[in-house]
């Protein structure tokens, strides 16, 4: 086998382990981001249930522009 041969095997095999470490990142960050939306979710639910016991009107004139 001659060195470049040899050569660009490695450089392949060093790109494939990067590529592998990205993607697992990738999947970990879509993980994350997923689980934040979830919890995001579940305040929101609370939040909600809350709020399901006020009388009707409430908060119907409530200025919010400031």
């Amino acid at each position: 086998m001659d060195p470049s041969t040899l050569a660009a095997a490695f450089v392949g095999a060093q790109n494939g382990s990067v590529q592998a470490a990205l993607a697992a990142t990738m999947l970990r960050m879509n993980a994350d981001a997923e689980k934040a939306v979830a919890d995001l979710l579940a305040a929101a639910q609370q939040n909600l249930n809350r709020l399901a016991n006020v009388a009707a009107g409430v908060g119907g004139t409530l200025d919010i522009s400031a």
